[in-house]
């Protein structure tokens, strides 16, 4: 599985990209790779504010269904629509494409987080 060095990592496979006082969140190769070929993809609306752990969307596959989760808490300041008409731009490119844009409510939950490092070593327990 892919992964990538400058992001941040959850238990549940999604991945979190800061930058400054926002974060792009999105789901790891892993996740699309467990998946299968993505087919749907629910987004939530600007605005929305999320607890940290908190489903915000819900992937749908040939195989599966499955939420995903806010890694850390914040209002969505913007989505990426383009999963909407091509859902599969997950499984082509999982950290390419974000799947919102949040404001971070609090920063402190970033340390939370896996690094890419030890998320890798939770990679190799999971198989």
């Amino acid at each position: 599985m892919k992964v990538e060095k400058d992001l941040l990592y959850t238990n549940d496979h999604e991945w979190v990209k800061v930058e400054g006082e926002f974060a792009y969140v999105g789901i790891a190769d892993y996740a699309q790779h467990s998946l299968g070929d993505i087919v749907y993809v629910e987004l939530p609306e600007v605005d929305d504010e999320f607890e940290k752990e908190e489903a915000f969307s819900a992937v749908e596959s040939v195989k599966a269904a499955a939420d995903v989760f806010m890694p850390v808490g914040g209002k969505v300041v913007e989505l990426n629509e383009e999963l909407i008409d091509e859902p599969a731009l997950l499984n082509t490119d999982p950290y390419g494409n974000w799947m919102v844009k949040i404001e971070l409510a609090n920063k402190e939950e970033l340390d939370e987080l896996m690094n890419s490092e030890d998320y890798e070593k939770f990679l190799a327990e999971e198989e």
